[in-house]
């Protein structure tokens, strides 16, 4: 393949058994199934194991995860502390016991034995976006601009119990996959992500990377390409230029570390809904911006909705793989691996 394509499969594998994302998230039997299913038909990488992987920690801290109607993801409605001095007592985990961590570590293990050439991994999602859950937005916001040291020492403290998450996925064979989108602009504005997001951010990854033996990836949505320069800062070779950011503006910063490897995303709705016109314009305009970056470049899905069809994604796959390889800098046949392990961002 000239493009190589990073799938993001969660709630849409529970479509790929005919279950509905609820079921598959409570029921380690239906999460294996799920998983299976969508790395048979795909074979892509990484495969997360998870649905609704924002909620696991918050979870394993206390917070309810309420069923959505249908097919609609799991969330978290209500947050488990009223204010920002109730959350500074908060007291840590235990990866192996709590919540549905245990469950998520034995998918992803299993996974792991029946592909062992498959890059499976646990999500593990970044402090911003697990005090989101515990304080709920508005609440967690208001601390932000009120008592910023306050917040990033909440995120401080978050930061062992995802280390010992990383540590027990060590132990479980596995990988990890860290998300923290909830901490890219325009939550947080750019002096707000350095001065309260980024020290535990950059705690966070460093643990993470020592652990597993590699540099973690570094995955955020949104409008990322105004904090670029701070990603780097954290020392990661895996980045995610969103669908919301500019492109060109994401890909000139990273121009001076031709280390760190790109996933540009595409538009999750072309993926869902095509048509697929619009969907190979997309790709050949990913293939050019590839063709003129030093950077290794990955094409990537964005996170699939439960009802893509997957005769989109496979057509995704197809005709990424009949780009011109000259024109891609850096790439090479699907199944041959970028320079770093890739990760996804929900």
């Amino acid at each position: 393949m000239a493009l190589p394509v990073s799938i993001s499969v969660y709630e849409h594998a529970a479509q790929l058994i005919t279950r509905r994302p609820w079921d598959v998230s409570r029921n380690a039997e239906l999460l294996l199934a799920a998983h299976r299913a969508a790395y048979q038909l795909y074979h892509h990488f990484p495969v997360v194991v998870g649905i609704d992987i924002y909620n696991l920690e918050a979870e394993a801290y206390g917070c309810r995860v309420c069923e959505s109607p249908g097919n609609g993801i799991p969330a978290i409605t209500e947050p488990l502390f009223a204010n920002l001095n109730q959350a500074m007592t908060i007291q840590p985990f235990d990866p192996e016991r709590d919540g549905r961590l245990p469950m998520i570590l034995g998918v992803a293990s299993q996974l792991q034995r029946e592909f062992p050439e498959a890059d499976i991994r646990i999500p593990i999602s970044g402090p911003f976006s697990i005090a989101q859950n515990l304080l709920g937005l508005n609440e967690l916001m208001i601390a932000a601009m009120l008592e910023p040291g306050n917040v990033r020492r909440l995120l401080q403290r978050l930061v062992p119990g995802q280390l010992a998450y990383c540590r027990a996925a060590r132990r479980a064979g596995v990988k990890a996959a860290f998300f923290e989108s909830a901490a890219a602009p325009p939550l947080l504005s750019p002096a707000q992500f350095r001065e309260i997001e980024l020290p535990p951010l950059k705690e966070a990854m460093a643990g993470i990377s020592k652990i597993m033996g590699q540099p973690a990836p570094c995955i955020l949505g949104g409008d990322t390409q105004k904090i670029v320069p701070e990603l780097l800062e954290t020392g990661t070779r895996f980045l995610i230029c969103p669908a919301e950011t500019d492109r060109s503006l994401f890909l000139k910063q990273v121009v001076a570390h031709p280390e760190v490897a790109v996933r540009i995303n595409m538009n999750p709705a072309l993926s869902a809904r095509g048509p697929r016109e619009a969907i190979a314009r997309e790709i050949n305009a990913i293939a050019e911006l590839a063709a003129q970056s030093p950077n290794p470049i990955l094409l990537g899905t964005g996170a699939l909705p439960y009802e893509t069809p997957p005769e989109n994604i496979l057509y995704i796959i197809d005709y990424a793989g009949k780009v011109p390889r000259g024109a891609i800098n850096g790439c090479s046949h699907p199944q041959s691996r970028p320079p770093v392990s890739p990760a996804i961002h929900s």
